[in-house]
């Protein structure tokens, strides 16, 4: 015998218009709405990230106290302003020949993060050929690929480095007997310990080697901390591209492709 479980369905859609909309409304899914005024990129906090974000087991109640109290410190005029600071040293670390910035992580957590990141300030700066281009390397495991590069390619970068000061769980390294590997020199100590490291060791190599490196300390990877980094970032961002004299939340650029596509394959 066969049961069917339906499903509910979830959508998150325009408030008045697009096919999911008319999809929606027909089919009586539950809904949450998109603003109109709140681009793709600038959305995490919004029904766009925060549902999906929920679904997937995340406190977003945390989140979003994190992003408040980064509303309170970075839309204030205090002197101390994490995002005016990141977007003035950015401008003119790229005033001074470095038109590249790599968003370095340590924590796999962190992955998605700079994914995200790149794409936020890749549509928000990069206009009228201005900008800084946004990368992303996952250390330690991109350290033997891009880690040659930034060691010694071109002198056209400076690093962010998102280094998480605590971690909620503690790996300790067990010792070997026999220590073929000769590695016996880590027992005891935690992964987290051995990356951080890693992470002081890479970014003394790299600042002596001509790669200034700029470091955003997170007292430990949870949902508090993240809301506080988004917010901060999005507004970070916004600060920049004012400083560039660019648009930080349109994107003319991305719509070339689109409407090339659309012709090739004959939409009218």
């Amino acid at each position: 015998m066969t049961y069917l479980l339906k499903m509910p369905v979830i959508a998150i859609t325009d408030k008045s218009k697009g096919a999911l909309r008319l999809l929606s409304d027909k089919e009586n899914y539950k809904t949450f709405e998109i603003a109109d005024n709140v681009g793709g990129r600038y959305s995490v906090l919004s029904p766009v990230g925060l549902v999906p974000i929920a679904l997937a087991g995340v406190d977003i109640a945390e989140l979003m106290k994190g992003a408040k109290l980064a509303a309170n410190e970075v839309l204030s005029d205090k002197e101390d302003n994490a995002a005016v600071k990141y977007a003035a040293i950015r401008n003119i670390l790229l005033d001074s020949g470095k038109p590249v910035e790599i968003m370095v992580a340590y924590e796999p957590g962190l992955q998605y993060f700079a994914e995200w990141w790149k794409q936020l300030y890749g549509e928000s700066e990069g206009k009228g050929h201005k900008g800084l281009f946004p990368a992303s390397v996952q250390f330690t495991t991109d350290l033997h690929s891009m880690g040659q590069y930034i060691q010694d390619g071109q002198r056209i970068m400076f690093e962010t480095v998102l280094s998480v000061e605590n971690s909620s769980e503690e790996l300790l390294i067990p010792s070997d007997d026999q220590n073929f590997d000769k590695l016996n020199y880590l027992s005891g100590k935690s992964l987290h310990y051995v990356n951080s490291i890693a992470q002081i060791a890479t970014a003394e190599a790299h600042f002596d080697g001509g790669v200034p490196v700029l470091r955003i300390e997170i007292p430990e990877l949870n949902a508090y901390q993240i809301g506080y980094l988004i917010y901060m970032f999005e507004v970070a961002c916004a600060i920049s591209g004012y400083m560039l004299g660019v648009n930080p939340f349109d994107q003319p650029g991305v719509e070339a492709y689109k409407k090339n596509m659309f012709r090739m394959l004959g939409k009218e």
